[in-house]
Order: structure tokens, then C-alpha cells, then sequence
């Protein structure tokens, strides 16, 4: 029971952010408005981490499952795909050394945040 619950408030969420989708006129999937609500939630706790952390590890543990259609998509649509190879492969391998750069400085700048928060914390 412990499970269907925490799996309905993720979905009761998903569909908050379907909703919003829909209603609001932004080019924003409904997944993203769905995890800026869950983060949103989580961090003021309205929803409590308990409430939703082992359906948050199933999801997470059952996620390269998840990937298995688009792989197949990608092989049967292989013809449309060979001419643009090139190209998408050079977007995909700068996007992706794109986001490890950024994600990479922003983390060591919230990192020095927290620790310099810490210091000026007790200093007092």
C-alpha cells in the first residue's frame, strides 16, 4: 500500500504538470513542469522526501528500461537518420561536453557557496 501511494502522489504530480502543459501557452515539456513542482515540493516540504523516495528508487533503478523503445525507434527510423549522421553526431557530442562543462562549474560554485555560507555561519 506503502507503494501505491507514493507511486500516485508522482503520478497526481505528473499530471498537475500535463495540466499546466496544456494551459499554459510556453514551449515546456510536461515532464519539466512536473519535476520543477516534485523539486519544488520537496524543498519546501509541502511533500515530504518519505512520501515519495522508494518509488523515486524503482523509477531510478528501472530507468535504462525506459530507454529501450526510443533505441528501437532510432533503429527503425536508421534510414532518415544516415544522411544527417555527421551533423547530429558532432551537436550531440558538443552538447553533451556543453552540459558536463556547465553542470561541472555550477556545481563548484554551490559548492564554495555552501562552504563559504558555513564559515560566515560560524563566524557568528
Amino acid at each position: 500500500m506503502k507503494y501505491l501511494k507514493q507511486f500516485l502522489i508522482i503520478i497526481a504530480i505528473s499530471m498537475i504538470g500535463e495540466i499546466l502543459k496544456y494551459l499554459l501557452p510556453l514551449p515546456v515539456p510536461a515532464s519539466i513542469y512536473g519535476m520543477v513542482i516534485l523539486f519544488v515540493g520537496l524543498m519546501t516540504g509541502i511533500i515530504k522526501l518519505e512520501s515519495v523516495r522508494e518509488a523515486g528508487k524503482f523509477l531510478i533503478a528501472t530507468m535504462p528500461v525506459m530507454f529501450i523503445p526510443a533505441g528501437v525507434g532510432l533503429m527503425s527510423s536508421w534510414g532518415a537518420l544516415k544522411p544527417v549522421l555527421i551533423p547530429v553526431s558532432i551537436i550531440t557530442i558538443a552538447c553533451v561536453f556543453t552540459v558536463m562543462g556547465v553542470s561541472g562549474v555550477v556545481t563548484q560554485l554551490l559548492i564554495r557557496l555552501k562552504k563559504q555560507m558555513k564559515e560566515a555561519h560560524y563566524e557568528h
